[in-house]
């Protein structure tokens, strides 16, 4: 099975943005005009002019207005990792064998995103992905009783196909009236259209001959999203849980034991982890056509629990992984090229070890009145 790590790369694109966030200063600057004596001021329903995270329920899309936004993702994973099976005699004397492992990932995503305004509070949308993943893996052990010899691994594996297609509803909960911020309900489901982990070809050791390009196990994800207009600038906060199904996977693994004897194991009931994602930041307008977004997101990936079953004496032996935490810091730049169009540009940094290293994201928001 890929790492978790992969799985919640589909969140991945966090800073959509709708170059509209300058309007907030011009209507905050006409609400603060003064108002005849006497008279009550209209009550209006504001919203923030700004999808500061889209995909988890930014603001949404008005009634009959129809968005498609073209996506090209490219993200980058190195792990360089040195392990040691030995004994330690001194703090500064082991005895025992190193292994070096070097780790290089490449992931590139090409998506189009379909956003409807179906009411003036709901909203629907629906995204398809295109994955390319491209890995290469070095390992080093030293041979025994030499020095200089080193036994070398090297694995390169790639993979291209349809992804895991997902459909989304958000739901506006309040008005967002008397400075108090607007609240949007998400709902978001992720299928299984792409090449799971579990689908791969494989060779007779059971290695995987190429890389999945989807995760293989449906998700559900509910979510509320909060922004909070303060002009020139809208805050944002996202907080949500992924559910991931359970499945039995009943795929044959073949393999040899350490005494080089066949053994023949199925792959029964996996149940992957599921996560708490948390993001938040801040989206400021620089000028009437140019807006940056700063934040911060963090999944916590619990584990991933799988049954082998050994088919020639039937034992069943159930593993679990470890839990992963993926944090990353977010940037992001949008600039407004007419009315429809603008051309949004977002970085995310790992900042935790279990994060990629980046993940560079460029969209390209086409805005349109459908009825």
């Amino acid at each position: 099975m890929s790492s978790a790590t992969s799985t919640v790369r589909h969140a991945a694109g966090l800073l959509t943005m709708v170059a509209c966030l300058p309007a907030l200063a011009q209507e905050a600057a006409q609400n603060a005009q003064i108002q005849p004596v006497g008279q009550e001021p209209e009550s209006q329903e504001e919203r923030p002019q700004i999808q500061a995270i889209a995909e988890y329920g930014g603001v949404l899309t008005p009634k009959g207005r129809l968005i498609l936004e073209p996506e090209f993702q490219y993200s980058h994973e190195s792990i360089n990792r040195m392990t040691f099976e030995g004994v330690s005699v001194l703090s500064t004397l082991l005895i025992g064998v190193f292994t070096a492992q070097d780790v290089d990932r490449d992931n590139y995503t090409a998506s189009l995103t379909g956003r409807l305004g179906f009411t003036d509070r709901l909203e629907l949308e629906m995204k398809v992905p295109y994955v390319y993943r491209d890995e290469n893996e070095r390992i080093n052990v030293p041979i025994e009783d030499s020095e200089d010899d080193v036994f070398s691994i090297d694995q390169d594996l790639s993979g291209d196909s349809l992804g895991d297609i997902e459909m989304a509803a958000h739901y506006q909960l309040n008005r967002g009236q008397n400075g108090m911020p607007f609240f949007i309900g998400n709902l978001r489901y992720k299928s299984t259209t792409g090449t799971g982990p579990f689908d791969i070809d494989r060779n007779s050791e059971g290695n995987p001959l190429e890389l999945s390009t989807g995760t293989g196990f449906h998700s559900i994800e509910p979510s509320i999203t909060m922004l909070l207009p303060s002009a020139p600038a809208v805050y944002f906060a996202n907080l949500g849980y992924v559910f991931h199904l359970e499945d039995n996977v009943n795929q044959n693994l073949s393999g040899e034991t350490n005494d080089g004897s066949p053994v023949n194991v199925v792959v029964g009931d996996v149940d992957p982890g599921d996560a708490v994602r948390l993001s938040f930041g801040m989206a400021y307008a620089i000028n009437p056509r140019t807006s940056f977004t700063l934040g911060y997101k963090n999944d916590f990936i619990g584990k991933t629990k799988t049954e082998y079953i050994n088919t020639d004496d039937g034992s069943i032996t159930r593993v679990e992984s470890q839990t992963l935490n993926v944090g990353s810091l977010l940037l992001g730049w949008n600039y407004s090229l007419n009315q429809d169009v603008s051309v949004n540009l977002g970085l995310e940094l790992g900042i935790t070890e279990d994060a990629p290293d980046t993940t560079l994201t460029l969209r390209m928001p086409i805005g349109m009145n459908v009825f």
